[in-house]
């Protein structure tokens, strides 16, 4: 039988793969797990959820199968993914839950987990969970039940902590928020406004039907168009979770996470907060981002794709700065995880401590033009060991030298090549990425 977690918890169609039933029983293995792990007090979990509708319905079964287990139960309301991720450890829980698709759309949810102090859930533990999916043996009876209270300030003390975590205040900005009417729309405009900003929000009234729909980081042609309209001087634009952030500058420009990290690489850098001077961040980040870095004197180590990896190495070598191209930026000194409101304040930060624009900060990196290739294949491993791809890699490579890279990454879930070239001009990098698919499909 498959995996039921992926790379980000559980997700799934609501109701449909992922149904109250599967949620409950989930969330009371999960408690059943970590209580086992440490017995020295009654569980507390924490829960909050992005507004889609369906999260409604599956924050109750959530909060169900946690207190069936015996675990008292913090419910957060509608807060960013990241909110969770902290609150769990502010307010001393053992578990965080997360209901919530991130960028996908309405009609989908999802569960994710973390564990004592904010963190993901390891592999090993999220596999423990999986093999106790539908135990009914041992529940607590009368007193052992969980009980179920709220956090009214939930999203103050969320707001707080970003505040603190912010090195100057962003009076004399005036920017756009595009909220993806996620779990952004009442938190973000608040912490800006709070920072100091002039805020215009968008799409920051989530009716549960309309999260991501067009919106969001996942379609700046409207933040582009409303920055423009409102002559501001930049905008940020979240996911439905808000665990991600890319932005636009004044001229209508996209800034993405590579050009965010970038920026915050060099801030921290110039205040002697740059561990090792290092910053980490997927193979599928551009190019260009490793030049710059390399000029600026910042080493870039890089790991597999997955925020997961990125957390891993920064914590491993205590490093300051990890993210991925997408607008997953981890700040470890202020965040366990992905945090898009945190991103933001600190790109915004930069902005207003400088004087310089967005579009100027940026302009330290060179993006290269990017092709990605998906090649259909009967045999991933073939592909990977065949002696024409290897050639024909080496080949390209060469011809590109330091002006270009070539990535050949199987999928994690299909039987599918991904080949991705980056060179100085689109038509370089089209060319060979064609070349490149030609060679990967004719592997038998």
């Amino acid at each position: 039988m498959s995996r039921l977690f992926g790379t980000d918890g559980v997700r799934g169609m609501a109701n449909a793969d992922l149904t109250p039933e599967l949620a409950l029983s989930l969330a009371a293995a999960a408690a059943r797990v970590l209580a086992e792990h440490d017995t020295t007090h009654r569980p507390i979990a924490v829960v909050g959820r992005d507004p889609r509708a369906s999260g409604e319905m599956l924050e109750a079964a959530v909060t169900a199968g946690l207190t069936a287990a015996g675990a008292d139960v913090l419910r957060l309301g509608v807060l960013p993914t990241p909110a969770v991720a902290f609150l769990v450890a502010e307010l001393g829980a053992d578990l965080g839950v997360m209901i919530s698709a991130s960028h996908n759309p309405m009609p989908d949810n999802g569960i994710k987990f973390f564990a004592k102090g904010g963190l993901k859930l390891s592999d090993e533990l999220e596999n423990e969970i999986e093999s106790r999916l539908g135990e009914t043996e041992g529940r607590p009876t009368g007193a052992g039940v969980g009980r179920v209270s709220d956090v009214p300030d939930a999203v103050n003390r969320y707001i707080d902590h970003l505040l603190l975590s912010t090195p100057h205040d962003l009076h004399g900005l005036r920017i756009v928020v595009d909220c993806a009417n996620g779990a952004a729309s009442t938190t973000a405009p608040q912490a800006y406004r709070r920072a100091g900003a002039e805020v215009i929000a968008i799409h920051a009234d989530p009716t549960g039907l309309n999260i991501n729909d067009g919106v969001g980081s996942t379609h700046l042609d409207v933040l582009q168009a409303a920055v423009l309209e409102h002559g501001a001087d930049l905008g940020i634009a979240h996911d439905g979770d808000a665990d991600r952030c890319l932005a636009v500058d004044g001229t209508g420009a996209e800034v993405d996470g590579d050009q965010i990290m970038a920026v915050l690489a060099l801030a921290l850098k110039d205040a002697g907060e740059l561990k090792d001077d290092t910053l980490v961040a997927t193979v599928m980040s551009n190019l260009g981002l490793h030049l710059a870095m390399k000029e600026y004197g910042v080493r870039l180590l890089t790991t597999a794709v997955g925020d997961r990896y990125v957390v891993e190495e920064l914590r491993s070598g205590g490093y300051s700065l990890g993210g991925e191209q997408s607008g997953h930026v981890i700040l470890p000194s202020h965040a366990t995880t992905g945090d898009g409101l945190l991103t933001a304040l600190r790109l915004m930060a930069r902005v207003a401590a400088t004087g310089k624009s967005l579009g100027e900060l940026a302009g330290v990196m060179r993006r290269l033009p990017q092709v990605l290739i998906n090649v259909r294949v009967a045999d991933k491993a073939a592909v990977a060991a065949a002696e024409t791809v290897n050639k024909a890699v080496a080949e390209v490579t060469a011809e590109l030298g330091e002006t270009g890279r070539v990535l050949l990454r199987p999928s994690g879930t299909e039987q599918l090549v991904r080949v991705m070239v980056e060179a100085p001009s689109h038509d370089e990098a089209h060319g060979a990425a064609t070349r490149l698919a030609e060679v990967v499909s004719a592997v038998r």
